[in-house]
């Protein structure tokens, strides 16, 4: 069964309003989305997180234990197959009749372009913005901001088809084995950037997505989804205003990042990277890219370099060596955060507390 049949069975399931004797049994792909699941079950029941914090989404070998837990869900929830292509044919497998909802797809979704000249090259280094992003929005939002920059793209996207018979995957990291130079993330992607949740406005809307999906599904704890979906959103509300707070003072700097990920929360935050080393998290650049990467943040005055956990710290000496560059840790999953609630607006909040300490 295609994604786009896994989505369409989803009316059909939840339509139904059955009722569960007890909550119900949820699966979740990462573990910024099992937070906000977390958050508006809180009281009623605990989410069930498929993909381990610091592993990568990209590549996974399910544990029996995650396996099991997507065999016994009611709901799966899910970023999309753009980030875990190799997830699709395990939930048709493993959940065939469990209610699967596709954040990416949900109405009100906010989806970005990839951004294919993001690479830090000679050319216009700020210019990552409108004309390069494509907004994607399923339906009805309010976010007028991100609206008047970007255009309505109802294109189909590609989605690399895997087509594995067992649900093992490779998960020895993410330096594991050859990637092409133009890929990201090791992987054939469709047209827009996967990392949808590092954007709090996305955040808000699929808090309302979820707390519908469970209501619908469980309609004796409707009101108190609805009451967590609302608080969530008010919380995240105040962390929009505080990573606001944190960033405003150095808004005149100039930032790199290893790998083209976070475009969603400069977007959010109206903070654009002057560029990325690789397109991929997976392939070291060579020396020759990393002696032109030292030559640009020279030329360019870049204040701060931004890995991710899983960079080994020597290329990233290698590449500030002989800069006047600081350095800081991106961590966009939450990979050292306990998984739960309280784990999405920490993430968030250290996205913002890094890139200042580093500015």
């Amino acid at each position: 069964m295609s994604r786009k049949l896994l989505t369409l069975t989803l009316p059909a399931t939840l339509m139904g309003g059955t009722a569960f004797a007890e909550a119900p049994q949820v699966a979740v792909d990462i573990a910024p989305v099992h937070s906000l699941v977390a958050r508006v079950m809180d009281g009623v029941g605990t989410p069930d997180l498929i993909v381990q914090s610091g592993a990568s989404p990209h590549e996974y070998s399910l544990r029996p234990s995650e396996a099991a837990a997507l065999q016994e869900a009611d709901l799966v929830f899910w970023i999309g197959s753009d980030l875990t292509p190799w997830l699709t044919e395990t939930i048709e497998t493993l959940a065939p009749d469990a209610a699967v909802t596709a954040l990416l797809e949900a109405d009100g979704t906010i989806e970005l372009a990839f951004r294919e000249n993001a690479l830090f090259e000679a050319h216009d280094h700020g210019a990552h913005g409108g004309e390069d992003h494509a907004d994607h929005d399923h339906g009805h939002n309010d976010h007028e901001d991100h609206a008047e920059e970007a255009h309505h793209d109802h294109d189909e996207k590609a989605h690399d088809d895997h087509g594995q018979e067992d649900v093992g995957h490779d998960d020895h990291g993410h330096n594991d084995h050859d990637h092409e130079a133009a890929g990201h993330d090791g992987h054939d992607h469709g047209a827009h950037d996967p990392h949808a949740w590092l954007s709090p406005q996305n955040a808000m809307t699929w808090l309302n997505v979820i707390a519908g999906q469970l209501s619908a599904a469980d309609p004796d704890n409707a009101g108190a989804y609805f009451a967590n979906a609302a608080a969530g959103r008010a919380e995240i509300k105040a962390l929009i205003d505080e990573v606001n707070a944190t960033l405003d003072p150095v808004r005149d700097g100039q930032f790199i990042v290893f790998h083209d990920a976070y475009q969603y929360f400069e977007v959010d935050f109206d903070f654009p990277a002057a560029g990325a080393i690789s397109l991929s998290d997976a392939s070291d650049p060579s020396p020759a890219r990393i002696a032109e990467i030292q030559g640009r943040i020279a030329e360019q005055g870049i204040d701060c370099v931004l890995a991710e956990p899983q960079f080994n710290p020597g290329l990233v000496k290698t590449v500030l060596d002989g800069t006047e560059a600081k350095t800081g840790i991106l961590d966009p999953l939450g990979a050292d955060l306990e998984p739960g609630s309280a784990l999405y607006p920490q993430l968030i909040r250290n996205l913002s507390t890094a890139l200042a300490s580093c500015m």
